[in-house]
């Protein structure tokens, strides 16, 4: 389970074990039922936070996917400033029942970062990439350099994206999550060839998404 539902757990937990101590000292079956509903709420929060080990799928020819969810549009980008030319956008829909923890999609070094704050769309628009919440990873790496954009959604307005430029990731490798449903976007060179359609259920550190060329 990921570190960050501690303070969701802790929070949920606790009162949960108010309301059944409560419900215990009155005998008031309207407390039990406000307890019950809290640790419903908590169980959640464990499934929602969970955090599964993976094989990771590598290779340097590479990107998988940096999420969970399914790929819910395929753009091409004229042009692409990280990229340094036209691009490829694949994006990624994860609904509260995916995991959601991120991953990068190629071994490398992040060498830019950025945070934008934003609205509160929901994240299966497709205009939600330009207007809401999103932090930014570029990670340079042997095939080139892809972006990775973790964008909040309706529910979701917490981004936790750990890596600093310089920082050096392996392939898969977890890097943040972004809490209680989003999208995430992998921005790729025109150059590369895209393995998957809209439609497909994707599963990060493990389907590849796209075969680079160096």
């Amino acid at each position: 389970m990921a570190k960050d539902a501690w303070p969701f757990i802790a929070l949920l937990g606790g009162i949960t074990a108010a309301f059944w101590y409560a419900g215990c000292a009155s005998s008031s079956g309207v407390l039990y039922v406000f307890s019950a509903i809290f640790f419903m709420l908590t169980l959640f929060v464990c499934f929602f936070f969970r955090d599964p080990e993976r094989k990771v799928t590598k290779g340097d020819d590479i990107a998988i996917s940096p999420a969970d969810g399914r790929v819910q549009f395929l753009e091409d980008i004229a042009h692409d400033d990280f990229i340094g030319g036209p691009a490829k956008k694949i994006s990624i829909f994860l609904s509260v029942f995916n995991v959601h923890i991120n991953r990068s999609p190629i071994e490398g070094k992040v060498a830019y970062k950025a945070y934008r704050p934003g609205k509160m769309l929901p994240a299966f628009k497709s205009h939600a990439s330009e207007e809401n919440e999103r932090a930014t990873i570029g990670v340079e790496g042997p095939a080139g350099r892809v972006l990775v954009h973790q964008i909040t959604g309706f529910i979701a307005r917490r981004i936790v994206c750990r890596p600093e430029v310089g920082t050096p990731l392996a392939q898969g490798e977890r890097y943040g999550l972004i809490k209680f449903g989003s999208c995430t976007e992998l921005i790729i060179p025109a150059s590369a060839e895209v393995l998957v359609n809209i439609g497909d259920k994707v599963v990060g550190g493990q389907t590849v998404l796209a075969k680079l060329k160096k």
